[in-house]
């Protein structure tokens, strides 16, 4: 009996720190499965604005602003009211950008305003939006 009860104390020290003390990897893993603003990568992506493709510098350019873009807060879409956030009133064309993440096709719509740019994210059936700060999208 005091043998069982030692080494169950013994598997669970062992796993407390197991679990508190992760490899950086698996730490890494876990963040980008999570975040919410992703980087994009310039060999997967597909990106057009007011139905035109962008091609080489303007697509590096904005790859590379979305990708330094700071994240500002994200919004809560409430079901039923999506089209306020895929279609918003008096805005430029967004940009729209098809790229893959894994197994799963994403499309994200950057709508530019003065001070931030909202980005709307479809994925699966879920939409998620949110804002970034940045000076040159």
């Amino acid at each position: 009996m005091t043998w069982l009860v030692i080494l169950s104390i013994i598997i669970v020290s062992a796993l407390k720190l197991l679990i508190t003390c992760l490899p950086t990897p698996v730490v890494k893993w876990l963040l980008k499965k999570f975040e919410l603003h992703s980087k994009l990568d310039p060999s997967q992506i597909n990106i057009t604005k007011d139905g035109k493709t962008l091609e080489d510098e303007e697509k590096k350019k904005v790859i590379n602003e979305f990708n330094k873009a700071t994240f500002l807060k994200k919004y809560y879409v409430h079901p039923g009211n999506e089209h306020y956030f895929l279609q918003p009133e008096d805005v430029n064309p967004p940009y729209i950008i098809h790229t893959k993440q894994g197994k799963h096709a994403i499309k994200l719509s950057i709508y530019s305003y003065k001070d931030h740019v909202d980005v709307v994210k479809q994925y699966k059936k879920k939409l998620e939006a949110y804002s970034l700060l940045t000076d040159k999208l």
